[in-house]
């Protein structure tokens, strides 16, 4: 996969279950929490395209976990991004840093509501015209 951008986060013992290894649902903040940061890489807003009633929102996930990450661990966020139609396609994958050990990976779509109805975003296009 060729990722455009990636970030490095922590796991904190708040986020691992009883078993002592990351919580599921855990994965998808630090899926979103990616691409928060990737847009803010292109100087775009996640907040201020809601205060323009731009509102990108999750519409299906595809979601594959393989090695768990447990408390303390080091990971590597990673994302690419393909546009179909109408959907931003985000392919994430989380990496253990201290062996480059996938730990989960998703395909997550993302559609656009603007003013609330479903529509293409010339504003998110712009930001992403490098990459789709």
């Amino acid at each position: 996969m060729n990722y455009i951008f990636e970030t490095r986060m922590e796991v904190r013992d708040y986020e691992c279950d009883i078993e002592g290894i990351v919580n599921n649902a855990n994965y998808l903040h630090y899926a979103e929490h990616t691409r928060h940061l990737f847009l803010r890489s292109l100087g775009v807003s996640f907040a201020a395209l809601h205060e323009q009633g731009i509102d990108a929102v999750v519409a299906r996930m595809n979601l594959q976990y393989k090695t768990p990450l447990r408390c303390d661990d080091e990971f590597i966020s990673r994302l690419s991004l393909t546009k179909e139609g109408i959907k931003y396609v985000f392919h994430q994958a989380i990496y253990r840093a201290s062996d480059e050990k996938l730990s989960w990976k998703g395909d997550i779509e993302l559609v656009c509501l603007v003013n609330g109805r479903l529509a293409n975003s010339p504003e998110y296009d712009e930001a992403f015209k490098d990459f789709i």
